[in-house]
């Protein structure tokens, strides 16, 4: 099994910052998703960034990389932050929450689920769109036209002070990546 690891945005998407700056999605998303190929290959875990450049690549090009890869071989995991406004001022909204496209597959579910499960353990506020579902339901082209199981993470809020705070410091940091390993190696039964 080969875990892809998408790290959402780039350096010329506009907004997708924090107010004061100090957070850049595309920069973040990148350093943590290189923290979780890291340390998944460390455990054996064959994984990959299907994103090396620093811009923006369309969501079809994403798709068609991940699906250059057998199904049944692979698993998706996009990696973002959060947002409740615009970007220019710091909003109240906070917490870890999971997504899975509208037509999301069983296997897609679980893995969710798992990394909701790593969340909870590390002590994360979760959202839930239900509170008896561990994910949202949304229509993401990234999980939608990937063929493999596949799901994107919101690691708490660019626009909330205290989130931003948190994900910037190296607790944070390690604690984001721990999630991401933790939850693929219970999806994987590692």
């Amino acid at each position: 099994m080969i875990v892809l690891i998408d790290n959402g945005h780039g350096s010329n998407t506009s907004g997708k910052r924090s107010p004061d700056g100090r957070l850049l999605e595309y920069a973040y998303t990148r350093e943590i998703a290189d923290r979780v190929v890291s340390e998944l290959r460390k455990q054996g875990i064959e994984s990959v960034r299907i994103v090396r450049e620093e811009i923006d690549v369309p969501l079809s090009e994403r798709c068609r990389r991940v699906n250059e890869y057998k199904a049944s071989e692979a698993i998706l995991i996009s990696i973002h932050c959060n947002a409740a406004g615009n970007g220019l001022e710091w909003m109240k909204a906070k917490g870890f929450s999971v997504f899975v496209s509208l037509n999301a597959s069983a296997k897609s579910k679980n893995l969710a689920g798992c990394i909701t499960d790593a969340a909870k353990s590390e002590g994360l506020d979760i959202r839930y769109q239900n509170p008896d579902v561990g994910y949202w339901q949304q229509d993401l082209a990234i999980c939608r036209d990937s063929k493999c199981p596949a799901i994107l993470t919101e690691n708490l809020f660019q626009d909330n002070k205290e989130d931003v705070d948190f994900l910037l410091s190296e607790e944070g940091k390690r604690t984001i990546t721990k999630i991401h390993v933790d939850g693929i190696c219970k999806y994987l039964g590692v």
